[in-house]
C-alpha cells in the first residue's frame, strides 16, 4: 500500500490553483484599496473647491468682482455694510508676493546651492548626516519662526542696519520664511541633481571640464525641470505660509513698497479674522472664503505653470 508523504500532501496542480486564487484576491483587494485613496484625495479636493467658492460667492453678492481686483485699500474688518468699506484684494495679494519676493531671494539661491554642495562636492559621510541635520528645520514649527523673527531678527535688523524698522514688519517675516523653505528647496533640489546619471558626469570629466564646470554646465542643466519643480514647491509654501506672517509681519493691511513696514498678508487676515468673534453669515466672515478663493487661484497659477514647464524641458535618460 502506498503511503501518501508530507510533501507529497502538500504539492501538486490543486495546491497551485488555489495559491493562484487567493493570490488574484489579495491583488483585488489591493487594487480597491489603492484606487479608493486616489479618489478620495481628488473628492476631497473637489469638497474643498465647491465649499471655498460657494461661500466666496455669497460675498460677490454684495460686493462686486470689479471692485474686489481694482480697489487699492482694504478695510473689510471695519465695514458693516459693502457700502462702508474698501475691499481691494490688490492689498493683501501684494503683502503675501512681496513677502514671497523676499523669501525667494533666501531660499532659491541657498537651497540650490546647497543641493549642489550635497551631491557634488560632499563626500558619502558628509551627505549622510549633513542631510538629514539640513531636514530638522522643516520640522521646526512655523510659530516658532515666527517668534524667531519678531523677538530675534527685528531687533537685530534694528540694531545693526534699519533703526527706523516697525517691530512689525514684512522684511523679518519674509528673511524667515526664507530659511524656512531652504529645507525643501535644498532637499528636492539635491534629490533631482542626484538623479541626474553618472555618465554625463563622466563624459564631461573625460572632455576635461573641471568639477564647477560639470556641476554648473551640465549636472545642473539637465536637472533643470526638476529644480523648477522645486523652485515653484517652494513658492507655493511660501504664499500659503501662515504663522510666520501673522505673528512678524503684524495686522496692518496698507499698499507700500517699504519692507520695514508693516503689511498684512492674505494668510494673516484669514486668521486674524477667524480668531476674532465673527458671526457667521456677516460680511467679515464672508471675505475669507474671498481671499482663501483668491489665494487657492494663486497657488493654482503656480502649479499649473511647473506642470507645464516640467511637461515640456523634462529630461528622460
Amino acid at each position: 500500500m502506498a503511503v501518501e508523504t508530507r510533501g507529497e500532501r502538500g504539492s501538486g496542480p490543486d495546491l497551485w490553483k488555489r495559491d493562484s486564487r487567493s493570490r488574484k484576491v489579495r491583488e483585488r483587494v489591493v487594487k480597491v484599496v489603492l484606487t479608493a485613496c486616489a479618489y478620495l484625495s481628488i473628492l476631497t479636493t473637489f469638497g474643498i473647491v465647491i465649499i471655498l467658492f460657494g461661500e466666496a460667492a455669497t460675498f460677490f453678492q454684495d460686493v462686486s468682482i470689479l471692485r474686489f481686483l481694482t480697489e487699492t485699500e482694504w478695510t473689510a474688518g471695519f465695514a458693516a455694510t459693502p457700502q462702508d468699506g474698501e475691499f481691494g484684494i490688490i492689498v493683501l495679494a501684494w503683502a503675501t508676493i512681496y513677502s514671497t519676493i523676499i523669501a525667494c531671494a533666501v531660499a532659491l539661491p541657498v537651497g540650490l546651492g546647497a543641493a549642489i554642495y550635497l551631491s557634488e562636492y560632499a563626500s558619502t559621510g558628509m551627505r549622510r548626516w549633513l542631510k538629514p541635520a539640513l531636514e530638522i528645520l522643516a520640522g521646526v514649527p512655523t510659530i516658532v519662526y515666527g517668534f524667531f523673527a519678531l523677538t530675534f531678527v527685528t531687533p537685530f535688523l534694528q540694531s545693526t542696519l534699519f533703526e527706523g524698522i516697525q517691530i512689525y514688519n514684512i522684511l523679518s517675516a519674509g528673511l524667515v520664511m526664507g530659511v524656512m523653505i531652504i529645507p525643501t528647496v535644498a532637499s528636492v533640489s539635491e534629490d533631482a541633481i542626484y538623479a541626474v546619471p553618472s555618465g554625463l558626469r563622466e563624459g564631461a570629466y573625460a572632455l576635461g571640464a573641471t568639477k564647477r564646470e560639470v556641476a554648473t554646465k551640465v549636472v545642473v542643466p539637465a536637472a533643470t525641470s526638476g529644480i523648477v519643480a522645486t523652485f515653484v514647491l517652494g513658492i507655493s509654501r511660501a504664499v500659503g505660509e501662515t504663522m510666520i506672517v501673522a505673528v512678524a509681519a503684524g495686522a496692518l493691511a496698507q499698499l507700500t513698497v517699504n519692507p520695514l513696514e508693516s503689511m498684512q498678508t492674505m494668510t494673516a487676515y484669514i486668521v486674524q479674522v477667524t480668531a476674532g468673534e465673527s458671526p457667521r453669515g456677516s460680511l467679515e466672515y464672508e471675505t475669507i472664503f474671498a481671499v482663501g478663493a483668491s489665494l487657492f487661484l494663486m497657488t493654482l497659477v503656480l502649479n499649473m505653470v511647473a506642470y507645464w514647464f516640467v511637461r515640456k524641458f523634462r529630461e528622460v535618460y
